[in-house]
């Protein structure tokens, strides 16, 4: 599918840059204040730090992962401003 990640590194400031099978490319930045519940983990820098791609989707240790969708409707909408 177009939006599977294949490629994420973690930045300063809690944001991400990702690149998409179909070439997209583009930062997300989550704010710490959305990052609760099942994502409160990633509000530490170093475990964000460990961000890596599984299975097309962004995820961290612990089967924290984003869906990859949503991801690159929000790369897609960055890249067009």
């Amino acid at each position: 599918m177009h939006w599977e990640v294949v490629d994420v590194k973690s930045e300063p400031g809690h944001s991400l840059y990702l690149r998409f099978r179909d070439g997209l490319a583009g930062r997300v930045h989550l704010p710490v204040e959305e990052l609760t519940g099942a994502l409160s983990p990633l509000q530490d820098d170093q475990f964000f730090s460990q961000v890596f791609v599984d299975g097309g989707a962004v995820a961290w240790p612990g089967e924290i992962d984003l869906a990859p969708d949503a991801l690159y409707a929000q790369v897609a909408a960055n890249t067009r401003r």
